[in-house]
Formats: C-alpha cells, sequence, structure tokens
C-alpha cells in the first residue's frame, strides 16, 4: 500500500508542477503589459519611476527564468504574490471567493450524480422500452445545452415565470437552487452515459445469468451484484468532471452573480491579473488530483481484484 502511495503522490507532484509551468508560460505569452495597462493611466497621475518601482515591485522587470523561479519559489510556499487589478494578496482573494464556490461545486456534483444514477438505473431497470429510450436520451442533450443558456433559463421560468424562486433576496437555500442546477444538468450527462453503459456490459455477464438462475429477483441483482462492478468506470469519469466544475463555475457565478472562485476568474481574465489567474489555474489542477488520487485509492476497495494489479498489498 505504501509503495502505491508513493506512486501517486509521485505523479501528482508532477501533474501540478506541469500544470504551474504551462499556465505560467501561457499567461506570460498573453499581448501586453497588465501593470502598463492599468498604472499609465493618466487620471492614476504616476510618473515613469513610480511605474518603473511597481514593475520591480511585481518583479515584471526579471528575465523570464527568473521570474518563473521565483514564482515557483512562492507558490510552494504558499506565496502567490499580489493582485495586480486590487493590490491584495492574491491568497486572500482566493480565501474570500473559495468558501461559496466550495458550497456550489460540492452541491452541483452532488445533484448531478443524483440525476446520473435516477437516469441510469431507472433505465436499466425499465422493461418499456420507450422509457428506456427516453431517458438514455437524456444526457446528449445534458451536455448539449450551453452552461449560460441553460442558467439563463431556469431564471426565466422559475424565477420571472412560475415566481418559484427569487433572483434577487430570498434564503441561502433558494439562492443555490437555480446555480446547483445549472452546474449539475451538464455534469450528470457524462456519468449518466457511463453508468448506464457500464451497466449494461455487466448484465450480459455469465455470473448474472448463473445468481438469476438461483432464483435471485432482478432488482436485487442489480444493486448487490451489478451496481458494484459498473461503479467503477463510473469513479473515473467522476474524477474527470469534478475538475470540471471549477470552470463551469466561472460562467454559473457571472449569470447568477454570485462572488466566488468563477467570479474571481472572470474578473482577472478581464483585467488581465496574470497572478491571480495563475493562482486559480494551480488550484484548480489540486483540486483535480486530489479528487483524482482519492479515486485511484477507493479502485482496490470496490473491487478486490484488483488488488494484485495495483501493488497494493506490497
Amino acid at each position: 500500500m505504501t509503495k502505491y502511495l508513493a506512486l501517486r503522490v509521485g505523479q501528482a507532484v508532477l501533474v501540478l508542477w506541469a500544470a504551474f509551468t504551462a499556465g505560467f508560460v501561457l499567461l506570460q505569452l498573453l499581448p501586453g503589459d497588465a501593470i502598463l495597462i492599468k498604472f499609465q493611466n493618466p487620471e492614476l497621475g504616476l510618473s515613469p519611476e513610480q511605474i518603473a518601482q511597481i514593475r520591480q515591485l511585481y518583479g515584471s522587470d526579471e528575465p523570464a527564468l527568473a521570474r518563473y523561479l521565483h514564482t515557483l519559489h512562492g507558490f510552494l510556499h504558499a506565496d502567490f504574490g499580489f493582485s495586480i487589478d486590487t493590490g491584495t494578496p492574491v491568497l486572500d482573494r482566493l480565501a474570500e471567493g473559495l468558501p461559496a464556490t466550495a458550497k456550489l461545486a460540492t452541491l452541483g456534483f452532488a445533484v448531478a450524480v443524483l440525476l446520473a444514477v435516477t437516469v441510469a438505473f431507472v433505465s436499466s431497470h425499465s422493461r418499456l422500452a420507450w422509457i428506456r429510450g427516453a431517458l438514455l436520451a437524456l444526457p446528449p442533450l445534458f451536455i448539449s445545452i450551453p452552461t449560460f443558456w441553460l442558467g439563463i433559463v431556469l431564471i426565466q421560468v422559475f424565477s420571472f415565470q412560475l415566481k418559484l424562486v427569487p433572483v434577487i433576496g430570498g434564503t441561502e437555500f433558494e439562492q443555490l437552487i437555480l446555480p446547483v442546477l445549472t452546474l449539475a444538468v451538464p455534469i450528470s450527462a457524462p456519468l449518466a452515459q457511463v453508468l448506464a453503459r457500464s451497466l449494461d456490459q455487466v448484465q450480459a455477464q455469465p455470473f448474472v445469468a448463473v445468481v438469476a438462475a438461483k432464483g435471485a429477483s432482478r432488482r436485487w441483482i442489480l444493486w448487490r451484484h451489478v451496481a458494484r462492478h459498473a461503479l467503477l468506470p463510473t469513479l473515473t469519469i467522476a474524477g474527470v468532471t469534478f475538475g470540471e466544475l471549477i470552470a463551469g463555475s466561472v460562467v454559473t457565478e457571472t449569470v447568477f452573480g454570485r462572488n466566488g472562485i468563477g467570479r474571481l476568474t472572470e474578473q482577472a481574465v478581464a483585467a488581465q491579473d496574470t497572478p491571480v489567474m495563475l493562482a486559480v489555474v494551480v488550484l484548480s489542477a489540486t483540486v483535480f488530483v486530489l479528487v483524482n488520487l482519492v479515486v485511484d485509492l477507493l479502485y482496490p476497495v470496490l473491487d478486490p481484484r484488483l488488488t494484485a494489479k495495483v501493488g497494493v498489498t506490497g
């Protein structure tokens, strides 16, 4: 188990380093200079000497390699620098937006899993072909709907037409309903597709016919035998889709006017605030890596036959 865990952690560290390096290089290739764009405004009345001092404080006058090493050293010590847009520490800005986004992402992922499991299991258990066909047609529909359009439609229908959920005001729970649905519907599509396909493949295995021949009911076989084996590929896609929640939160929080990491990202892109954008990239990569690391560790638990293959017993 120790060897397996060390291997996964080592791979996670490499992924984080690669994400940081790629993010740093791509942000350096952006046209223009964010510091000059912001501080050369005549209304600020800053002299060239003062602007040069500001560039020195942000390290913009350093060579690219020195700037990369300095930034990497800061990230390793939880020092993300200062926002060009506001001048406040990037870590403080992330700390302000992270709780709201974490709540939205967690609830969105939970609702997405609930939708996916409902679609997959009901379609698998249904004996009516038209119900199964209708349910299996939902994931392609869900994944094809643009997030911003879905959010606007939900506001129009449930807030303006039916007046069930207020757009402004209301309780914290009411303010989360539509954003969570907007985030959950596209995420649920790949989960439902993979789970439904896995259920069909597992039910076609010979051991299912053997268990059924012994008198077990179809529902008992589905929940006690088929579901456990079908969850394995679904876990993999779940780890991938969870990483997409940050991207989805950018659109969702912008549409609903919610403060969080998504709204912070949108503001940073508009202002070319590269320190904030790089911190968001690393944060998203960290969440993605941690979730997939947990998924990797759950594999041997769900299927002990994988233990020998991954060397967990070593």
